[in-house]
């Protein structure tokens, strides 16, 4: 089994798309993947505004919603309080009992984090610790805007402390603000040089509420699949 976890310097950045996205083209080329959200706050798994169905709908996978996110909560609250206030108690162990089982329908796995990677997540681990039992090369998104290079260096940096491989980063929604500021302009080229990581793509902004076709689209125009490809192995 291989796959990609997919983090990012913040929340709102676009994990879901990005993810989302790279999972709709490889399928596409014929590449058996499934998506996995453990944990989601903010819409329960079965709202199809919340990350679960957005990624079933632009992957096309036909896992079961309850399959793709097991644990989902209403309120848009860090994973481990909202599933305190809801009265539930998530271990570690529950998400990787639940992955063991799940991981056996497809060949390769996008697994989508919460926020970032120090996010507290379950009742007994951040996000951070979710990544290092999956033990899958890591894609961090991150935004264009100002302040996006220290953001994106601290997380690389963090994550290559714990133990975990970051493979690439991609950068997401740029040129929202127009005109395109020179900061926006160098920051993929400065994220490089400083992280010394790849950044293998960048992706635009496409609005607020983008279709499934432009948003396919922009991955499969913007983001280096060949790369990704070669990470699944």
């Amino acid at each position: 089994m291989s796959g990609l976890f997919i983090t990012a310097t913040d929340t709102e950045v676009g994990k879901t798309l990005v993810a989302g996205g790279i999972a709709a083209v490889l399928r596409a080329r014929g590449i058996d993947i499934g998506m996995f959200k453990p944990i989601q706050s903010g819409n329960l798994a079965i709202d199809p505004e919340g990350d679960a169905a957005r990624l079933k709908s632009l992957s096309r996978v036909d896992d079961e919603l309850e399959a793709i996110c097991p644990f989902s909560y209403e309120e848009p609250l860090a994973p481990r309080l909202a599933m305190e206030r809801a009265g539930q108690k998530v271990t570690l162990h529950d998400i990787v009992s639940h992955y063991d089982t799940l991981r056996k329908r497809h060949r390769h796995w996008i697994v989508e984090g919460a926020g970032g990677l120090v996010v507290p997540y379950t009742s007994d681990a951040m996000v951070v610790d979710c990544a290092k039992v999956m033990n899958l090369p890591v894609i961090v998104v991150t935004g264009p805007d100002l302040g996006t290079v220290n953001h994106t260096a601290l997380t690389v940096a963090y994550a290559q402390s714990q133990g975990l491989q970051v493979s690439g980063i991609i950068v997401n929604g740029y040129g929202r603000r127009q005109p395109v500021g020179v900061a926006e302009q160098h920051n993929p080229e400065m994220i490089r040089e400083v992280t010394g990581i790849d950044v293998l793509g960048v992706v635009p902004w496409l609005g607020s509420n983008p279709t499934e076709s432009a948003i396919t689209q922009a991955v499969s125009d913007s983001v280096a699949l060949d790369k990704i490809e070669q990470l699944l192995g």
